[in-house]
Parts: C-alpha cells; structure tokens; sequence
C-alpha cells in the first residue's frame, strides 16, 4: 500500500512543510512543529501490543485531539492504533503498509491542519477545495 516515498511527496506537497531527521528517522514539520514522522516500535510498545517484533513500517500522525485518535483507531484497527506511550496525546500510530494512498493523503492533510497556523490553514484551504 502505502510508503515512505508516499508519506515524503504527502507532506512536502503542504505549504510551508519541511522535511527533518530526528534519531535516525524521518519527520515532517510546518513551522517547526512535526505533524508526521517514522516511529519504530519500542520495546515497551512492543510488550503492549503483545507482539515479539515490529511488523513493518509505522508512522507517528498528530490527531486534532484524543477524540480523533480514538475514533481512527474504532474506524479501522487493523491500520491505526496506539501504545501507552501516547496515552493523553494527541497522536495516531499507522501501519504503513496497509493504509491506501489516499487515506494517507487525508490523514498527512489533517495532521498538518493539527499543527500549522490558523492562517495557513485556511489560506491553504481556501485554494484546495475538496
């Protein structure tokens, strides 16, 4: 499904989006502040979820709120989920690698939404109709 490269060209396509390396792996940002980024299974998320090893690539999305987060995960578990780690933020884990194209492109939009100014928000919206 998705990947990386995916991910890259999503985000960068935002205006005023920027492309970092933070402990060995990708994150994108808009005016410092990261809406996506790669996020390798630790240990301690490993040992809640239950599971020995990750099982490919996952991607970190900021979430408008729990709320957010909460309904992406009931929508489709089998793509979005979450650890304690994230308990109280507003965050989002994804399987990469069984999300489409362009539910990725929705939620890479809605990430950055989350986190870019107002202002850039609605300047960005108002020449991207739906």
């Amino acid at each position: 499904m998705a990947t990386w490269d995916d991910v890259r060209e999503l985000a960068l396509a935002l205006p005023e989006a920027s492309e970092h390396v933070s402990r060995g792996g990708a994150q994108w940002k808009v005016h410092a502040k990261g809406f996506v980024w790669e996020r390798p299974l630790r240990r301690a998320d490993l040992e809640s979820l239950g599971i020995a090893e990750q099982q490919g690539p996952v991607l970190g999305a900021k979430t408008e709120d729990e709320a957010v987060k909460l309904a992406l995960i009931a929508e489709d578990p089998t793509v979005f989920f979450t650890t304690p780690h994230f308990d109280g933020y507003a965050a989002v884990l994804v399987h990469l690698d069984r999300i489409s194209r362009r539910r990725l492109g929705e939620l890479v939009a809605e990430a950055w939404a989350a986190v870019a100014p107002a202002r850039l928000v609605a300047e960005h919206f108002w020449h991207e109709p739906d």
